[in-house]
């Protein structure tokens, strides 16, 4: 008996005594079953007696009673014992614990997946860095986060669409053809330009697929370094993500927002809503009526739209595309940003709690004995993604900036990161998956199979290493949907590190193979099923993090 199906059984026990008239509530759409710290307390517990008590006007101890008894009853339940203020610890009957290892397996790579969040329709943006230079280490926390969410909120069952915004309008461009062209001349690059061996590459790229540029009046050239360059770096930006796992679904321009009239339309919109207004020759949107801390500038006196301007329209141009929530990833760099994006989407007629979710996340830095590393070859004063992943490795980058809560300043030791020990988490999570693929490998070996789900006894798994490896298996589902809804890959991570060290200790004193001319048992297939659960779960987790599950290291 897996959790959820637990969930579903105290749920029909509080329906049951309902029904009956002795319990007077509302059946909960959900509750809550956890493991209990001590495993003594029993397979499960739940806290749905204390949840119902205020509203039945019962004790809670006595709302517990009640349920209890009505669980009693119930197949696949040996034990309830109501506990302190009533909380009920549920023990499974010998075999409902077994049966968890078994729909993991036929499950396969649905086993984790919900449909908690189905019917969700969002647009994720992440990463989004200006198309003036390569993917930075702080850029790529947001990659390797922002495609780990997506991933997990597919597998609660919302429908994601990843979006990547290329700022590719306004004054840094221009610095950044000013730049170009300057680097292609023998110039001196201009002070407020771009440096770095990467400005001279992608200058050099420009002027071979265009003959005869810098003899043109300079003005035009302007005009192809800002065009091509920017083709150029968005490019590099596509392949360079996709090389560490993260693929778009949309390169959204924002001089699109110019060239189609979107910007005025956002304006006339908002302006219907009743919020726009004219000051000093400017147009403004009164955001502070929707807790802003000052008006902003949607139209500057001469007639140039803002940055601001642009956010409108691109927010208004998402939901136009149908998308009920738009979730942005910024930086730390743009925490004042969050309260003038409420403001307009407010503005705009929608709610900001509903149809808006910005995730603020805090610095990375890569450090190598305790001294943080700047190795770009590009550009001495920045890490790019591809020094990280030169330096630990695809998985190791992925597994790293995805498991640190995204509120907290992360550094990854290059040292530790590259170790092949147990101290290195992704390796202690990926000798793990090895392990189990050398133990089904040898059983093949032996001629040994898991046969028939039918077929196997799962209630042999009595050993308390192998009902700890049970529960921690029958947890990730719970623990994928809390992920999603809590926007948070690295609690996957966590529990892939728990459920590792859970697997090894289960290795350690369960024997699961025979020895010389020891004859296979129906407790060896029980437990080559709980070896292929554990397997199951490790690579559903790790493909979660977009981080691969090694067959052998």
């Amino acid at each position: 008996m897996t959790p959820e199906q637990l969930r579903d059984l105290v749920r029909t026990a509080v329906a049951a005594v309902v029904e009956r008239g002795t319990l007077a509530v509302a059946v909960p759409d959900d509750v809550l079953v956890e493991r209990p710290k001590n495993p003594e307390h029993g397979d499960y517990a739940t806290n749905v007696a204390l949840r119902l008590a205020k509203p039945a006007g019962m004790p809670p101890r006595a709302v517990a009673d009640l349920l209890a008894e009505e669980l009693r009853a119930q197949p696949g339940v040996a034990r309830v014992d109501v506990a302190g203020p009533g909380f009920l610890n549920v023990t499974l009957a010998q075999g409902a614990l077994g049966q968890i290892a078994v729909r993991a397996v036929t499950a396969g790579e649905g086993y984790g997946r919900t449909d908690t969040l189905a019917g969700q329709r969002l647009n994720l943006e992440f990463v989004s860095a200006n198309p003036t230079g390569p993917v930075t280490l702080g850029s790529t926390r947001w990659a390797a986060v922002g495609d780990a969410l997506a991933r997990l909120l597919e597998s609660s069952g919302a429908e994601v669409s990843r979006e990547y915004y290329v700022n590719d309008a306004g004054a840094q461009i221009e610095r950044f053809a000013l730049s170009l062209q300057a680097v292609a001349l023998g110039r001196p690059v201009p002070g407020d330009g771009y440096q770095g061996d990467y400005v001279g590459e992608v200058a050099a790229r420009v002027v071979a697929d265009e003959p005869g540029l810098l003899e043109r009046p300079e003005d035009e050239q302007v005009a192809r370094f800002a065009e091509r360059g920017v083709a150029a770096m968005v490019a590099d930006i596509r392949s360079t993500l996709e090389d560490f796992g993260v693929r778009y679904d949309t390169f959204f321009s924002e001089r699109t927002l110019h060239e189609s009239g979107a910007l005025e339309k956002a304006v006339a919109t908002l302006r219907e809503q009743g919020h726009v207004f004219e000051a000093d020759g400017a147009v403004w949107l009164r955001t502070t009526v929707f807790g802003d801390d000052k008006d902003r500038v949607l139209v500057k006196a001469d007639g140039e739209p803002t940055y601001f301007a642009a956010d409108c329209a691109y927010y208004l141009d998402k939901r136009t595309r149908g998308f009920d929530r738009v979730v942005i990833m910024l930086g730390a760099d743009h925490s004042g940003y969050v309260g003038r994006y409420k403001a307009l989407v407010a503005a705009a007629g929608d709610d900001p709690g509903t149809h808006l979710e910005i995730l603020i996340g805090q610095l990375v830095n890569l450090v190598r004995d305790g001294e943080p590393v700047r190795m770009s070859k590009r550009r001495g004063d920045f890490v790019l993604l591809t020094d990280l992943v030169d330096a630990v490795g695809t998985d190791a980058a992925r597994y790293a900036l995805a498991r640190a809560s995204v509120d907290q300043t992360i550094d990854i030791d290059a040292d530790l990161w590259s170790r092949r020990t147990n101290d290195n988490p992704v390796f202690y999570v990926h000798y793990a998956h090895a392990r189990i693929s050398s133990v089904l490998r040898n059983a093949a070996d032996l001629g040994l199979a898991l046969g028939d789900p039918g077929d196997v006894d799962a209630g042999l798994l009595t050993h308390e290493r192998e009902n700890d490896l049970l529960r921690a298996i029958g947890e990730f589902p719970r623990v994928v949907t809390s992920a999603a809804e809590l926007r948070a890959p690295h609690r996957v991570a966590r529990y892939l590190e728990e459920l590792a060290g859970t697997y090894h200790r289960f290795y350690d004193a369960c024997r699961v193979l025979p020895r010389g001319d020891e004859e296979a048992t129906p407790l060896t297939t029980a437990r080559l099923w709980l070896c292929a659960a554990t397997a199951v779960v490790l690579r559903n987790g790790l493909g979660v993090l977009g981080v691969s599950a090694p067959e052998r290291m």
